[in-house]
């Protein structure tokens, strides 16, 4: 069995059971304390109540209920309430990644490779309608000047160097800019 983490999760994915343990000192779940936390964007509110663990806060969500969870970058704050007593003990925010297994389609794409192909497809003289509509700082793909694409695909092009490299970090754990240098008494 995996080791139930201490922490709050910075990416989770809806469809997944979640779980992370609590421990509040101040606030000990065996003294009638209750830990519940609220995840908020946009678009949906999430409440998580939390259950006592001995003197911790386990939160555990099942993948059943996760699975219904929609995907985004949402703001979270916990806090502990007993009886009449309220504190805000945390903050931070998480991302819900999409339940792929429940999906029929997706997009995966990032912004920076959308804007990279539609530019790419106007400058080639093959944009479609759809790619054509994409708007950048208030002017339209359509109507912007090539030099001003070409700009522009410049920039989407290092956005999408930036992602790879943060890709290739993750994936790894070796970052490609840091430089082991040793050194040598003579």
């Amino acid at each position: 069995m995996a080791t139930v983490p201490t922490i709050e999760p910075d990416v989770v994915r809806a469809g997944d059971f979640l779980t992370w343990l609590k421990s509040l000192p101040d606030y000990p779940a065996n003294a009638g304390w209750s830990l519940t936390y609220t995840l908020i964007n946009a678009t949906a509110k999430i409440t998580i109540t939390a259950s006592a663990s001995g003197a911790d806060h386990l939160v555990s969500v099942p993948a059943a209920t996760s699975t219904n969870y929609e995907a985004g970058l949402y703001s979270w704050m916990s806090r502990v309430t007993k009886a009449t007593e309220i504190y805000t003990i945390d903050q931070g925010s998480i991302e819900i990644l999409p339940n792929l297994a429940a999906l029929t389609t997706f997009d995966g794409r990032s912004h920076a490779r959308i804007m990279a192909q539609a530019i790419e497809a106007a400058i080639q003289g093959r944009a479609s309608s759809t790619q054509l509509e994409y708007e950048i700082n208030g002017r339209r793909v359509r109507n912007m000047a090539p030099s001003d694409l070409i700009s522009w695909l410049s920039f989407y092009r290092a956005e999408l160097a930036k992602e790879a490299q943060v890709e290739s970090i993750r994936r790894t754990g070796v970052n490609p800019r840091n430089i082991g240098v040793r050194f040598h008494r003579v």
